[in-house]
């Protein structure tokens, strides 16, 4: 087969000359937060900007998708040599999101951020507010649901649904099959495994133009965000009530971040784990501007080819799954948010139980994918593996949607690790 023209592109450092967009998205998220704080009423109207430019990449996550993960495939060429990375990649992103979960664990009991608030006015007002209930009460209540649901999700009996709702395992699965069909046709298939590269290369054309405009687009989402909690009084009062909570939240995301993710890189790859993070900063900052890993994967399949150089082939077959399945970041913020509401709520914690929280956050993060509304539907599936109170859900709602971000910046940057772990996997010739 042929190399992929997104291989080319990354051979001939096609995007060497975009180093400066890295700063202009850091100097649009900084003039974003001015504005928000001096101006927020004028920050909130900014929602339009911020909205167009999310949409514009979400516009183009399921074509994207649908080729990354056909032409990786097709790089590999003989479909048996998918074995080795694809094991690789399973075991990558089980291994770092249970790694993650351990060091929230860690961390919340070191820190303790509910201590003494078992008698305060804001857990009696959680207490009297309830848990916010699902919308939909088909939607699974266990973890037994949850791995049911994950399974199911693998498999449509409609892939243009699929298409449409954004499932992108179904997709994934059915790329991966096809193109391992169209290595097995020889020259049968050339000029289809063509168009396809093709339109791969076109696609990752279009993402570089909407990077030109990503600073203006980043700097309308979080100014606007940002205004809009400023403008309503709530921004400040919200930090300082769950300061501690996000204090836990925030400290574990570094440890992970910068200390097991990089470690991790180093012994797999001997790469300098922070010069890898800088190649990456423009997917991370998008990431933290977003809050969608979805949405920013054009973005993190880019930077991992032309910035960090990793093979198209790993990057085309790793990125895609994991921007559904690998939540390192989400796995590490569930295990905190469930300890600190049992300490919240005087509640002491057995070993065992945090062993079960461990697991529990471990299997919803990545089952999380196929449930919408995510975040509260695994988390109270957490707290109920632990018989922990489901009001205490109303104790960190107020903040959820900052830390959000923070924990999609890690699972983008475990991503972009896990194509470079897995880039070792390939068979030589598949990298030459």
């Amino acid at each position: 087969m042929n190399d992929s023209p997104a291989d080319s592109n990354a051979k001939n450092g096609k995007n060497s000359g975009h180093g400066n967009l890295t700063l202009w998205i850091l100097a649009g998220i900084v003039l974003a937060l001015i504005v928000a704080f001096i101006v927020p009423d004028l920050a909130a109207k900014l929602a339009i900007g911020g909205e167009i430019f999310l949409n514009l990449l979400k516009m183009i996550v399921v074509p994207l998708v649908i080729t990354s993960v056909m032409s990786g495939i097709i790089g590999l060429g003989d479909i048996r040599k998918l074995g080795k990375p694809g094991a690789a990649a399973i075991g990558y992103y089980v291994t770092t999101t249970l790694m993650a979960v351990i060091v929230g664990i860690i961390v919340v009991n070191v820190i303790h951020p509910g201590a003494g608030m078992a008698d305060t006015d804001q857990v009696k007002a959680a207490m009297a507010q309830g848990a916010p209930e699902p919308k939909d009460a088909s939607r699974p209540d266990s973890v037994g649901g949850l791995l049911h649901g994950l399974v199911m999700l693998l498999f449509t009996d409609n892939l243009l649904k699929s298409a449409l709702d954004v499932q992108l395992l179904p997709l994934i699965i059915f790329s991966i099959i096809f193109a391992a069909i169209l290595t097995m046709h020889g020259s049968k298939s050339e000029v289809l495994v063509k168009v396809i590269h093709q339109v791969n290369d076109a696609l990752m054309d279009f993402v570089l133009l909407l990077m030109k405009i990503a600073p203006l687009g980043i700097f309308c989402l979080v100014a606007s965000r940002f205004g809009e909690a400023n403008a309503d009084g709530t921004l400040m009062t919200e930090l300082k009530s769950v300061g501690k909570y996000m204090t836990a939240v925030l400290s574990g995301l570094a440890i992970h971040g910068f200390i097991t993710l990089p470690l991790i890189l180093w012994l797999f790859t001997r790469r300098n784990p922070y010069r890898f993070i800088v190649q990456m900063s423009k997917a991370l900052l998008t990431a933290l501007s977003t809050a969608s890993s979805s949405a920013t994967l054009p973005v993190t399949i880019e930077s991992a080819i032309d910035e960090a150089r990793i093979s198209p082939k790993s990057v085309e077959f790793v990125t895609p799954l994991g921007a559904t399945i690998n939540m390192d970041g989400t796995a590490l913020y569930e295990a905190v948010a469930a300890i600190f509401i049992a300490q919240a709520f005087g509640i002491q914690l057995e070993l065992t139980d945090q062993i079960v929280v461990a697991i529990t956050a471990t299997l919803a993060a990545i089952g999380a994918a196929g449930i919408p509304e995510a975040g509260l539907v695994t988390m109270i599936i957490v707290l109920k593996a632990v018989d922990l109170p489901i009001e205490g859900i109303a104790l960190i709602l107020s903040v959820d949607w900052l830390l959000d971000r923070f924990r999609t910046t890690i699972n983008v940057l475990g991503d972009a690790i896990g194509a470079a772990v897995v880039e070792k996997a390939l068979p030589a010739e598949i990298n030459a």
